[in-house]
């Protein structure tokens, strides 16, 4: 039987014929029912022999029953929440809540499925292991070994091990995982290999590209405010243009004023107006008049007598509330709500 008519009679079929299809035909199934205007942004994330194979596959599923297009969406869902399972908690943490949710067969089938993404994974047995715990053993590793291990840690572990480190070593080891290219799969096996040892943990994972700027700045914004200004200070003194290049991934509380008007009243809404006051604390007054001019008069009125009735704070409480008032902006941004420009050009320019 040809492949043609292979695709075509497993499409032909009701719904149980979404599990007789391969990954590509899936994949094909799936970008057909999300629509052409979806399926287009998908395609500039992938490469041109993806493109192409997908679009072949587009092309033999002309006629998508309605009950194949719901099963595969149905499978991609359920595979993006064991995703978002897997890497709050593990393996163990994602079957548990798929069995409560689907039952112990379905949540076997879908971490089977998924079986092969954790075993890419490296250095997945750590995402369990306190990040004091890591910080202390990589405390005697060399700063490359760390900042490998650190790159490969999701963002939220990374960046709490990153923060952990000696301040001299923070930016080294930032350097190192911002010029940090492609690794080769022995080089982290090995490393790997060492670290599970030590730890007395379970794991077996291969080769997985990690690092790079973007990699860092995905830290960075999940970092503490002190270790992000450490971080790109040091930078700047190594690697100024590379320091810049990061510096435009990242959004601080100064860079409020780069968002427009309605963004920023958006961001008010959300936010204390206790950490506001304590945030407005020694920013500059280009900052406060674009915070003030958002509010109302009264708002405003009653902002200003706040601030200047506050006892002084200490530098650690106003940074910590500017990172909560950040953690808002990057939170409206994540949902689509503001749209925040980085530089003055490429995919994230305002036009």
């Amino acid at each position: 039987m040809s492949t043609d008519l292979a695709t075509r009679e497993a499409l032909a079929a009701p719904s149980a014929a979404a599990a007789k299809l391969r990954g590509i035909q899936k994949a094909a199934v799936l970008l057909v029912a999300i629509g052409e205007q979806r399926a287009g942004e998908i395609f500039k994330y992938l490469g041109e022999p993806e493109v192409e194979a997908l679009s072949l596959e587009i092309a033999k599923a002309s006629k998508v029953p309605t009950e194949v297009c719901r099963d595969v969406i149905d499978e991609a869902v359920e595979s993006v929440l064991a995703e978002d399972y897997l890497a709050e908690g593990g393996v163990d943490y994602a079957r548990s809540v798929l069995m409560r949710s689907l039952g112990g067969d379905r949540a076997d089938e879908i971490i089977g499925r998924l079986a092969a993404t954790i075993e890419r994974r490296p250095f997945e047995f750590l995402r369990r292991t306190p990040p004091e715990q890591i910080a202390v053993f990589l405390r005697n590793e060399s700063p490359q070994t760390i900042a490998l291990v650190i790159s490969n840690l999701h963002t939220t572990l990374a960046a709490q091990v990153l923060s952990m480190l000696d301040a001299d070593e923070q930016a080294d080891v930032a350097l190192r995982i911002a010029m940090m290219a492609e690794t080769r799969p022995e080089v982290v096996a090995q490393v790997e290999s060492v670290v599970r040892s030590r730890l007395s943990a379970v794991g077996s994972q291969e080769y997985a590209a990690a690092g790079g700027i973007k990699s860092l700045a995905d830290i960075l914004n999940h970092s503490d405010r002190s270790t992000e200004r450490n971080v790109l200070d040091e930078l700047a003194k190594a690697d100024s243009e590379l320091a810049e290049e990061i510096r435009l991934l990242l959004f601080t509380f100064e860079d409020v004023v780069k968002l427009d008007d309605r963004s920023i009243q958006m961001v008010l809404k959300e936010t204390d107006q206790k950490d506001l006051a304590i945030a407005l604390r020694g920013v500059s007054e280009d900052v406060r008049s674009r915070i003030f001019s958002n509010m109302s008069e009264r708002g405003a009125e009653l902002l200003r007598e706040e601030i200047d009735f506050q006892p002084p704070q200490r530098k650690r409480v106003v940074e910590e509330a500017q990172g909560r008032i950040v953690g808002v902006v990057r939170r409206l941004e994540e949902a689509g709500a503001i749209v925040i420009s980085r530089g003055s050009g490429g995919e994230d320019a305002l036009v």
